[in-house]
């Protein structure tokens, strides 16, 4: 088979499967890596059938096992299986939808079930010693302060990070709009301090950078930066604080919920700032409240083991 290509880049070996790619970028307005990684997926299932004999208009779900079986084969975890999953009933679900197939084999396969994974994040004290890392004497390092100091204060995802464009900060009301998923527009305030750096940022230090875009945040060569680079930022900011724990710039987005629920803010806000469509998207931060709930039960509760009475049964136990 020839390889065919979209105007995203990516490719495939499949006519339908180029025409599910592009639907991912021109309806559901899918960014480019994610994109890249429904590609890759859905290649790996047509270079699997094309091994068998078999091809996407005669796949069955017999086919879809032996395909699932040769991942689990390959040691992927979890995770990996369940993306692969779910590339595979995008792609034929679409295909019949569009009538450019006549059944769904993936139709009645069950996902691998996933280990439930607490997010990762850093303790205030590890905070603080991270964002004191960069060398704000230099015009890099002043830089790199004020990225970390956003990732934190606003809880962005590095792609929000990295797109971020002159206009998207309001100084006056110290309020940044970012684009996240799908290009959806939302509006996060800045605290005060992160409001400082950013300002003095732009007044002063970002034309040192010879802009050639528009970006906020821009490399030695004017141009804006990539997600590459802003990670190895963080991986050796983190060192240099003593973190051995393997972070990324998603620990700064995680550390923000934490400690926004630590500090008492209901779950529905937190959803709002971080741009979650659906509330479940946040519930994986409900375990980090458990601590500080047991503490106020145990102080306010009536009834509560320190809080009973002398005499009652169990109070001096």
């Amino acid at each position: 088979m020839n390889s065919m290509h979209d105007d995203t880049g990516t490719h495939t070996a499949h006519p339908v499967a180029d025409r599910y790619l592009e639907h991912l970028v021109v309806e559901r307005g899918l960014s480019d890596n994610t994109t890249q990684a429904y590609a890759a997926d859905i290649a790996a299932l047509l270079a699997f059938l094309d091994t068998i004999g078999a091809s996407l208009e005669t796949c069955t779900q017999r086919h879809l096992f032996l395909f699932l079986t040769h991942l689990r084969a390959r040691k992927l975890a979890a995770t990996s299986l369940a993306r692969h999953l779910s590339s595979v009933r995008g792609l034929f679900a679409f295909a019949v939808q569009a009538g450019l197939l006549a059944e769904d084999p993936s139709a009645l396969l069950e996902s691998p079930k996933l280990p439930a994974q607490l997010p990762e994040f850093l303790t205030c004290a590890e905070m603080d010693r991270l964002l004191e890392q960069p060398d704000a004497g230099t015009a890099l390092g002043f830089r790199d302060r004020v990225m970390l100091e956003l990732l934190y204060a606003c809880g962005l995802r590095i792609s929000e990070l990295i797109g971020l464009a002159l206009g998207d900060f309001d100084p006056q009301t110290g309020v940044l709009r970012v684009f996240g998923k799908r290009a959806k527009e939302r509006l996060v305030p800045v605290h005060y301090a992160a409001q400082r750096l950013l300002c003095d940022y732009l007044d002063h230090k970002r034309a040192g950078f010879k802009p050639l875009q528009k970006h906020i945040f821009l490399n030695r060569s004017g141009k804006g930066l990539t997600r590459q680079g802003v990670w190895k930022l963080v991986k050796r900011y983190a060192e240099a604080a003593g973190i051995r724990r393997s972070i990324s710039p998603h620990t700064f987005r995680h550390s923000f919920a934490t400690h926004l629920l630590e500090g008492g803010a209901d779950l529905r806000t937190v959803q709002i700032l971080l741009g979650h469509a659906a509330i479940n998207a946040t519930e994986i931060y409900t375990h980090i409240q458990s601590g500080r709930l047991m503490r106020i039960h145990e102080q306010y509760h009536p009834r509560s083991t320190g809080n009973l009475s002398p005499g009652l049964p169990g109070a001096d136990a």
